[in-house]
Parts: C-alpha cells; structure tokens; sequence
C-alpha cells in the first residue's frame, strides 16, 4: 500500500500533465501583447502582474471557492424585521477588492495620463485577464462602469454620485452610499411579463419634486442586489423613464426594495440575480421622463463590449488549458499535441479564439476613438451588437471542444473549465440575446445606411484582394435581411466573420489571417471543430498562439 501511494505522487508515471496554474495569462498570449503593445509602459506592467495573478493557486482559490459557495439571501432578521441583505463568501470580497483596486469598475471615468485616448483599451485588456479568472464578480463592476454613462443624462445626479464610483476602496459594508469609501451600481430592466420588451413593464414612477420620483413594481431579474444604487426603468406619464434608485436612504433605512429571491442559475454563480418588488422607492431621474429606454442604452452599449470581452477571456482560458494538457499527455505512443486530428481541432478554435479577442479589442479601439473619427463611430454603432452576438454565440461550443480535449479530465469540478463551460452561455443572454442583437442591427440598417457604407469600405481596404468579393456578398445579406427579418442573422454571423478576417489581416496576422479567411468565409458550412485540412500548418497556428509556457 506504502509502494502505491508513492507511485499515486508520481503525476509524470501516470501520464497526469500539471496544472493549468502559475502561468502568465498575459506573457504567453501574443495576440493580447501584441494589441497592447502601444500602451504606456506603466499600464503594460499593471497587465503583466494581473497576468500573474489571475493563473496563480491563490486566485485560483478565491474563485473556486465563491462558485461553491454561492450568497445567500437574508429576507429578515432575528426579530422578523425586513433585511433583505445578500450574504456573499469572503472569495468574493477579496475578488472584489482586488479588481476594484484595478480599476475594472472607474477606469473609464478617471483622468490618467498614461490611459488618455486609451482608457477603453486599458480597460478591455485588464476585463479580458480577469475573465480567465472568474466572471460572476464581474457583473457589477461591469454595470457601475456602465451606469456613469446613464447618470450623464443627468448633470446633478451624475455631479453627486459619480465621484463615489470613481474611488478604487472597495467597501462591502451595509450603509448609505453617503458613508461608503466606494459604491457599486446594479441595474433593474426586466419585467415578468415583458422580458426583454421592456417597453411593455408595469412598474411606475409618480413625480413628486424635481427630477425625484416614486417607484413602485417588480423586477424579474435585478443583478447584484447588493449594490448601493441601481438604474431602473418605470412608466411615467409620458412614456418609460430611467431612474437611478438608492438601496437605502441616506438614514440608513431602506428605500422600499425587497428581495423576493435569488436566481438558482446554471452559471455565474458567485454573483446574486435577484427577484425584487418595491413600494415608494425614492429615485433619481436620468434624462427625459419618457426617453429612459435611450438612457439605459448608453449604459448598455457599455455592457455589451463587456460580453464580448468576457466571452473572448474565457474562450482563451479554456483553450489554453487544452493546450497545456495535450502538450503534457501521451496518448497512442506520442503526445497529444502531435496526434494529426488533435492537432488541427486545437487550431481550428485558435482561429476562432484570435478572432474573438482581435474584434472585441478592435470594439474597444472604437469607442476610444468614436468622438473624433466617424469612422469609428460608424463602427462603434453598427458593430458592437455584431461583435456581441457572435463572441457570446461561439463561446459555448467552443469551451465545450476544450472539455473533450482533456477528455474525463476536462469534466470535473476540480478545474476551472466546468465553471467556464456554465458560465459561457450568460454572455449571449444578458444585455439582449441573438434575436436582439440581430434587430438591433436591423434598426441601424434602416436608420443609418451610411454607417454600413462606412464600415464595409473599411472592411473591404483591410481584406485587401478579397475584400470586393467579401462585401458584396455582404451587400446581397443586406439586401435579403431588409426584406425579409428572419434572415438577419445570416447578415450578422457574416458581417462578424468578414470583419473578424478584416481585424486580423489590419493587425498583420499572416497565416493566421489567411486560414481564417479560407475556412471561415471561402469554407463551406461547418458545425464542429477539426475541419482544417492539410493546407495550414495546424501545429504553426497552435505554437505561435498558445506557445509552450518557459
């Protein structure tokens, strides 16, 4: 028994690869180094040392921990009085904390000079490295990030409560927002019986002083119930508003929300989703009283660049652990990574991974550069539902096929790609699914046909030699989506597949390019990874995307 248990330690007799741990996540992804590369070298550092800790047994821990032991809410307390407070594990305090200390949650809205013109690509690589950590402590930094481009449409609610999001003192205490060294903001948009038809919410909003409204209804699902504000939408006398709602009065008693349940969801599990209703909660107006759908569209096209970003980390988390493992495997009298069929499935998502992660940071690129380029602002409107659908849409599939690469290995809890694999799907469904994305794109279509324009001519430049045949195929979905509404997902999947090829070509990808553009928009149709054929060198495209960790 003694001898056996000496040969169980010895992982390298048993054809056990290590673990996907104690890597840079940042250092040993060229594409994200590469798209980087122009940033100021303080915050390229900062990226190195995330890139660290995010891979690291002890961050790995963290997340683990705060996906198993998922909050708990607290409808009352010890003497049946109202509490409605979420109790989450210390994991995800110290989640938290880490990533607000980074900035994922202000960094957009400060004014540092070694980010300026580039605060939406500083951010996106810092959102990208920590999705590969965990997602769920993700949401509300997302929405509080977001919520600032909402509380704009209001000058004296945003002059009051902006500065409390831009402090990077992550404060989990239960006390007004006045008394907190930083706040987090979630968000209320869905109703029973409207979903994603928010125009049709029964909730309402009666004026009772200036810009200040009462609120009172549900919401079928409000994201991280323990935010100190959260933007809402309400029926008011002339049409839907946005409000911004305290959690509690500046007394400390709350402002009428009570939390019916929390959501028992497949994935994003360290994070709360809750049922609410309230009753005369006080809340600040954003913007017009009847234009609050176009309110929280501004914080919502911020919400969709995260999808994208999170979708493309976690794709390369996955992957890259698939790699490890092949690498480090011996199956048939050689390694995994040298089996032909393994190989060319390990490349044919490598495609997929780089494209992902060159157009959501390309996104990112736009709204940077949207205020005094046209060009990316066209790019910035018409893409980002785009980019959104199809990143979101891969990703499920995609970390499915790094499961199978590790085979039983890939299917336990004991590794982060179970959680990744939950997880995946919530990026395609929150902040507007496929069908959503596909009318949103629609809508553009009919209103700004000059913002196509402006984007397939950019499209077609960066394709070079194919670029012409590329957009005039996208010219004919065009055409066939603005007759008939049912097709439009075909224009969306080839819209995000041209310019996905068009971003790698733009950013010198060389073979890579090239393979993309062959099997993704010459190919014929496709459902499964490992449909490369010998043209492309599969273990070039796996080495030079994921090389072997030093």
């Amino acid at each position: 028994m003694n001898q056996m248990n000496r040969t169980d330690d010895n992982l390298t007799d048993l054809n056990q690869p290590s673990l996907w741990s104690g890597i840079n996540a940042y250092r040993t992804d060229p594409l994200i180094v590469d798209l980087t590369a122009g940033l100021h070298r303080a915050i390229r550092e900062e990226f190195d040392a995330l890139g660290r800790y995010v891979t690291s047994p002890e961050a790995q821990e963290l997340a683990r921990m705060a996906n198993e032991n998922p909050p708990k809410l607290k409808t009352h307390g010890p003497r049946g009085e109202r509490q409605d407070t979420v109790e989450f594990h210390p994991a995800w305090h110290a989640m938290m904390r880490r990533s607000m200390s980074s900035g994922l949650h202000s960094s957009l809205w400060e004014n540092i000079p070694e980010s300026r013109n580039n605060q939406h690509r500083a951010r996106a690589a810092r959102f990208y490295l920590t999705s590969q950590l965990e997602c769920g402590h993700l949401c509300p930094l997302t929405m509080t990030s977001a919520s600032v481009a909402a509380m704009m449409a209001s000058p004296r609610v945003q002059k009051e409560w902006a500065p409390r999001i831009l402090s990077r003192k992550y404060d989990s205490s239960n006390r007004p927002a006045q008394q907190k060294t930083a706040i987090t903001v979630g968000m209320g948009m869905t109703e029973k019986q409207g979903g994603t038809d928010v125009r049709a919410n029964r909730s309402i909003a009666e004026r009772v002083g200036e810009g200040v409204y009462r609120l009172s209804g549900h919401k079928w699902f409000m994201s991280a119930p323990m935010s100190d504000a959260f933007v809402m939408l309400a029926k008011t006398n002339e049409g839907i508003g946005c409000f911004l709602v305290p959690r509690l009065l500046e007394d400390g008693t709350a402002n009428g929300l009570q939390f019916q349940r929390l959501k028992d969801k497949l994935g994003n599990r360290s994070n709360a989703s809750s049922e609410v209703e309230f009753h005369d909660a006080f809340g600040y107006l954003l913007g017009e009283p009847g234009g609050g759908v176009r309110t929280i569209l501004d914080m919502v096209t911020l919400t969709r660049l995260d999808c994208a970003l999170a979708s493309a980390g976690i794709m390369r988390a996955s992957l890259a652990e698939a790699v490890h493992h092949c690498r480090g495997r011996s199956v048939f009298g050689k390694n995994l990574i040298d089996q032909p069929l393994m190989t060319r499935v390990l490349a044919d998502m490598a495609l997929d991974v780089a494209a992902a992660t060159a157009l959501a940071y390309r996104l990112a690129e736009a709204f940077d550069k949207a205020g005094s380029n046209p060009a990316d602002a066209a790019f910035a409107r018409v893409m980002t539902p785009v980019i959104k659908y199809w990143c979101c849409k891969i990703a499920p599939p995609l970390i499915y096929e790094a499961m199978e690469c590790l085979g039983g290995n890939g299917y336990v809890e004991e590794r982060p790609l179970a959680r990744h694999y939950r997880e995946a799907p919530v990026n395609a469904i929150w902040e507007g699914s496929g069908n959503v994305m596909a009318l949103d794109v629609l809508r553009v279509l009919s209103r700004g046909r000059d913002l196509f324009d402006s984007v397939l001519s950019g499209i077609e430049r960066d394709l070079g030699p194919s670029g012409r045949k590329t957009t005039d195929v996208l010219r004919a979905a065009m055409a066939l989506a603005e007759r008939d509404e049912g097709a439009a997902r075909l224009l969306v999947e080839q819209l995000a597949l041209a310019a996905a090829a068009a971003e790698l070509f733009r950013l010198g990808a060389g073979k890579i390019a090239d393979a993309f553009v062959e099997t993704r928009l010459a190919g014929g149709w496709r459902a499964t990874y490992g449909m490369l054929d010998s043209r492309f060198d599969a273990s070039y495209i796996v080495d030079l995307l994921y090389p072997a960790a030093s």
